[in-house]
């Protein structure tokens, strides 16, 4: 999706006129349509999570101190509780709402493969990445010292090849940049994109510790004035101020705004989407610099690691299916009130310290006073995804242009395409498979989102699914054998302009007295480096409010 995407282009133009409309199938009749295959309706606790919207739930009928509380089990409250375990520190509770940890990176499993839920790939990871590196180390994934410039990496891990391809005009080409049928002014303008990109990746402020224009986690990023204002127009309009219109160019970054944030070029902030063709730059002894970490269960290895360490280092520390539906401070502790539905009873406890790894929009539900921060989390908007898991009795055929790649993308679509779960065991394991299918439901507003989230049938969700799918392969409804839906209402936060350099989310990643903020709500957008940065960043914190000693993850 970056620089060997443009370099590919400049190979295919020479077969630009002759393939741009190839088909990928032949005219023979199809076979009459089976029955839909079975499967379930899943996603995020949303009966439980639409309690809040009742008027009063029951008084608490035990209260538990404990000296931090974390509220939510995703990656940012898995890393605060990671960190906390590992300075030797014991005495904190982490609370989730659902059955199990995980957030956007759990998995689903069954005989064929794990697969993932949501977030399913993580780059390798930049040098300022200090504590995603000091994780893959724990992990044996990473070999050798953590801080290196090319660490080698364990290559079960890292994506087999071919890593992704494209389907537009009835081909499948290499890479996601269109490139058959490209006008010779269109590639004209993806060098000038990509030399704008290389311009931002190279810049670094002249400070006495310089930044990077564009630094992963983001607030290690350069202040620099012009680059703040560009978190106040969208990706499209500053496209255009360069005179880039190309409507390839625009799909293209349009996909990666989609991909990333949940949302399209008209609507995400320049300084966003130009954060994602800049910001990473990690490189390894063994992989291209743009290969990623991957497995059949998507980032859910993450997950796991970072739960175990804290089971290795604290114990259990971790209670699932319980509702935060107040929180309140007192003069020296922090009240959290939990329904624990299972037991239909209130839980309080008492905290020291609390560290808030929740989506940011559920802050103006639950929390009692602190209404500048209220009024803040209503500036976060956040965007509903649809995920799909295909379970295939086989590969669909190949056809027309390059195989089979771990992730294949649709041109002009409503979904992004599909990621095959079992890509890393392709070549020992070729029969049956799990397409993961992901759509951002950016073509209309959050709200109608949501509502068509939870008034679509699995059915309906099903037919649209297997009706996109069968332009690439025709044959995907007689080789699913199994349909999953799985739906989330507020997978990520949307970083419109404003929003990222803007002071409502400054006031988030602020280090309050006893209370701070570690959901990657806090960066603006949702990347696995920035929840964990932001977990990390608030059990550090935390530790020192405390008095506690401890080393640094994040230097």
């Amino acid at each position: 999706m970056r620089r060997r995407d443009f370099l590919a282009s400049l190979a295919a133009a020479g077969l630009a006129s002759g393939v741009a409309n190839l088909g990928g199938c032949s005219g023979s009749a199809k076979p009459p349509r089976p029955p839909l295959p079975p499967g379930e309706l899943l996603g995020a606790s949303l009966e439980l999570g639409h309690r809040l919207r009742e008027p009063k739930l029951p008084p608490p009928a035990e209260t538990r101190r404990v000296q931090v509380a974390i509220v939510g089990a995703g990656i940012g409250g898995l890393s605060a509780g990671w960190k906390l375990a590992k300075a030797g520190f014991k005495d904190f509770l982490l609370v989730e709402l659902e059955g199990e940890a995980g957030g956007n990176s759990r998995a689903g499993h069954n005989a064929v493969s794990a697969y993932p839920l949501a977030a399913h790939y993580l780059p390798l990871p930049t040098r300022e990445a200090t504590a995603v590196r000091e994780l893959l180390a724990e992990l044996g994934v990473l070999y050798g010292d953590p801080r290196a410039a090319r660490p080698r990496y364990d290559e079960r891990y890292l994506c087999a090849t071919p890593q992704e391809r494209l389907y537009r005009n009835g081909w499948w080409q290499d890479g996601v940049l269109p490139q058959l049928g490209v006008s010779a002014a269109e590639q004209d303008q993806y060098r000038r994109f990509f030399a704008l990109m290389d311009g931002f990746k190279q810049r670094h402020d002249g400070g006495a510790t310089p930044r990077r224009a564009f630094a992963l986690p983001m607030a290690l990023s350069s202040p620099a004035p012009d680059l703040l204002a560009l978190d106040r127009i969208s990706m499209r309009d500053w496209l255009l101020e360069q005179g880039l219109d190309s409507p390839q160019l625009h799909w293209y970054v349009d996909y990666a705004c989609r991909d990333d944030y949940g949302t399209s070029l008209d609507e995400v902030s320049a300084w966003a989407g130009i954060h994602y063709f800049a910001c990473r730059n990690g490189e390894a002894q063994d992989a291209a610099s743009d290969t990623v970490l991957t497995t059949p269960g998507g980032n859910n290895w993450l997950a796991g690691g970072l739960a175990q360490s804290i089971r290795d280092h604290a114990g259990d520390r971790l209670l699932t299916g319980a509702l935060v539906f107040r929180v309140a401070q007192s003069e020296e502790r922090m009240q959290v009130d939990l329904w624990l539905p299972a037991e239909q009873r209130t839980l309080r406890l008492e905290a020291e310290q609390l560290i808030w790894a929740a989506p940011l929009f559920l802050v103006s539900h639950v929390f009692v006073g602190n209404d500048a921060l209220k009024a803040a989390a209503r500036r976060f908007t956040h965007a509903p995804w649809l995920v799909a898991n295909l379970t295939l009795s086989r590969f669909p055929e190949q056809r027309a242009g390059v195989p089979i790649a771990w992730d294949n993308v649709l041109h002009d679509s409503p979904g992004l395409g599909y990621v095959v779960a079992t890509h890393q065991q392709m070549r020992m394991r070729p029969g049956a498979t799990v397409f993961t299918y992901y759509r951002a439901l950016n073509r209309m507003t959050p709200q109608e989102g949501r509502t068509a989230l939870l008034e679509t049938s699995r059915e309906a969700w099903a037919e649209q699914i297997l009706d996109e799918l069968e332009r690439p392969h025709p044959e995907i409804r007689q080789l699913t054998t199994r349909l999953d839906v799985f739906r989330n209402g507020h997978a990520m936060v949307r970083p419109l302009p404003g929003l990222i350099w803007g002071k409502e989310r400054q006031l988030f990643a602020a280090d309050g007295a006893r209370l701070r903020f570690a959901h990657a709500d806090v960066s603006g957008f949702s990347l696995f480096e920035e929840a964990q940065y932001r977990g990390v960043l608030a059990a550090e914190r935390t530790l020192h409010r405390l008095g506690k000693n401890f080393q640094t993850s994040l230097s």
